[in-house]
């Protein structure tokens, strides 16, 4: 099935290999001084390239890995704060048993 290209969608996105835009036959030949030249359409065309199209994905996944690393810091600085109290708690606990045993002995 041959179906022909639109402009959002052509069937290539090689600029060399579409065809020419073709005068109208509802306007009369020369009724419009030509404006657009096709050097300049090609031009347009080879600029939507595909790694343009692709710049808001990277985008998105450079924002994403940002976000993770970030994540990950904020999740290592809550293992340490979490480990230090349980420090702080363990020594506090020592010191108690020390002084109960010594309480002990010295009665």
């Amino acid at each position: 099935m041959n179906i022909a290209g639109t402009i959002d969608r052509p069937l290539t996105h090689d600029p060399k290999k579409q065809a020419p835009m073709k005068p109208s036959t509802s306007e009369p030949a020369g009724s419009a001084t030509e404006d657009v030249t096709t050097t300049g359409a090609n031009d347009s065309r080879q600029n939507r390239t595909r790694e343009m199209q692709l710049i808001p994905e990277a985008l998105a996944r450079a924002h994403m890995h940002d976000r993770l690393q970030e994540a990950e810091r904020e999740r290592r600085a809550m293992r340490l704060a979490t480990a230090r109290r349980m420090q702080r708690r363990a020594e506090r606990a020592s010191l108690r048993a020390r002084r109960a045993l010594a309480m002990a002995v010295m009665q």
